[in-house]
């Protein structure tokens, strides 16, 4: 098996475990461990301005050099024996990616408010944003909901699938270190100096993969019977109104292709104009990022397949 189809078979194996069985379980789960590294490293951090800031740095290549380099040197380790590797592979892609548990976390919110039980909803909601849901009214607790699942398009499904197309195995999982600090620290308020090297880190990571993920959401458009045209200028003219200069480009675009307004109260408003959103539109969304996400992963097979075709033909 030549390079391109072993990294196409390892995309299609992770992805049939995805969404067939969805995360491994939290003992053994590389994200997990990511997590729990990162909560070391914070409670070491100082408080003063700079060496916080310092800190943070640290913090910020500690996670992509660890999980990075730590997979290469494991598959090295293991490549005598190919079952070995190719079932490792398999294994370690797929926690650095998450369709299904996205899909099932935007579906919860999705049942509690089409059953008009505002605190579940609420409650299922903090599976998906940080943001305080105590005092959200069903609409927005909807809006939340589809910003969450068109943002995480990106961060849990194209940008994983972009750096395993660029780098493999040990760059996918070094996106998804350094994605994962960002999402524990942020870069406001008490750890803002402590959390600016993650933010700006992950913001120039996501440059390519929001776009691409909002490229990917309008085709999906076409595909699920929301509105393409409506969702290109709704990406063009929201797309950079939310503070993170990625976020709201996927967000935007779901946004015009749903017809809907995603707002966050004092913050911004995507798809100004369109309609409040309701549980209804959770179920499209999810169906949005499924759809986006099979064409990511078909284009990732695609490349790398298509590299690994390119090298044979190169071969003397």
């Amino acid at each position: 098996m030549d390079g391109g189809t072993h990294a196409a078979v390892v995309l299609g194996a992770a992805l049939v475990v995805d969404l067939a069985w969805g995360e491994p379980p939290t003992a053994v789960h590389p994200v997990v461990w990511m997590g729990r590294l990162q909560r070391r490293l914070r409670k070491l951090a100082p408080r003063a301005p700079l060496p916080a800031f310092l800190h943070g740095l640290g913090m910020a290549l500690a996670g992509p050099l660890v999980f990075g380099l730590g997979s290469w040197a494991l598959l090295r380790f293991v490549s005598p024996w190919p079952l070995v590797q190719l079932a490792l592979e398999v294994y370690l892609l797929k926690s650095a990616f998450a369709v299904r548990a996205l899909a099932e976390a935007g579906l919860a919110v999705f049942r509690a408010l089409h059953q008009e039980d505002a605190p579940a909803a609420r409650l299922a909601l903090r599976s998906l944003v940080s943001r305080d849901t105590s005092d959200l009214e069903p609409p927005l607790l909807a809006a939340a909901a589809v910003e969450s699942v068109a943002e995480n398009t990106s961060d849990s499904v194209v940008a994983p699938l972009l750096f395993y197309a660029v780098a493999g195995v040990p760059g996918a999982l070094a996106y998804r270190a350094a994605n994962t600090l960002d999402a524990m620290i942020g870069y406001r308020g008490e750890l803002e100096w402590l959390g600016k090297a993650a933010a700006r880190l992950d913001d120039v990571l996501n440059l390519v993969p929001a776009r691409l993920s909002a490229a990917l959401l309008v085709l999906a458009c076409a595909l699920c019977g929301a509105s393409p045209a409506r969702a290109v200028l709704s990406w063009w003219r929201d797309g950079a109104a939310t503070e993170s200069p990625n976020a709201g480009r996927p967000m935007a675009a779901v946004a015009g292709g749903l017809g809907v307004e995603l707002e966050k109260v004092g913050h911004y408003r995507l798809g100004t104009g369109g309609r409040q959103p309701g549980a209804e539109d959770i179920r499209r969304a999810v169906f949005l990022m499924v759809a986006a996400s099979l064409l990511a992963a078909a284009l990732t097979a695609a490349y790398v397949g298509g590299e690994g075709f390119r090298v044979a033909l190169a071969s003397p």
